[in-house]
């Protein structure tokens, strides 16, 4: 398994070094579209509407339709409403764990500790099972703020 995000899991003052992996796998066939007389590949190409003409990739902007106008978004407008970076997965609060319907759970993921997490993160697991709490955490991957439960 191949290591997909490397940071802290923290809350209070502890922080432990952890990797994250996937804990499932998506396996797709991919099929190209065909001529169906000649075999060759179909491409699909960016053709202005009005002009008919086709577009450079370049020459490509993003917008929003708002009543009959566009609004114009650039890539500083997207960072701006992106999440932060960050590397940590930060747990707000402990619950139990039987209140959380499993049905609200998205993606598993399987943490690890990283170099000389592993003690902490031992006692962190121990005392989850044994109050049978989990931590509700946010941490943010691929720009995305997310929500997680650590059991």
């Amino acid at each position: 398994m191949r290591t997909i995000w490397k940071g802290t899991v923290a809350f209070g003052l502890v922080n432990i070094p952890i990797k994250l992996y996937s804990a499932t796998q998506e396996r797709r066939l991919n099929f190209d579209l065909l001529d169906k007389d000649d075999h060759e590949r179909i491409r699909y190409k960016r053709v202005n509407e009005a002009t008919g003409k086709e577009i450079e990739y370049e020459d490509i902007v993003k917008g929003y339709l708002l009543e009959e106008d566009y609004v114009i978004l650039e890539d500083k407008d997207f960072e701006q409403a992106g999440a932060k970076k960050s590397d940590t997965i930060e747990i707000t609060e402990f619950v139990d764990d039987k209140d959380i319907e499993s049905l609200y759970y998205k993606k598993p993921y399987y943490l690890e500790p990283d170099k000389g997490g592993k003690k902490a993160y031992g006692l962190l697991l121990k005392a989850l099972e044994k109050s049978g709490k989990v931590g509700v955490a946010t941490y943010v991957l691929r720009n995305r703020e997310n929500l997680a439960i650590i059991k």
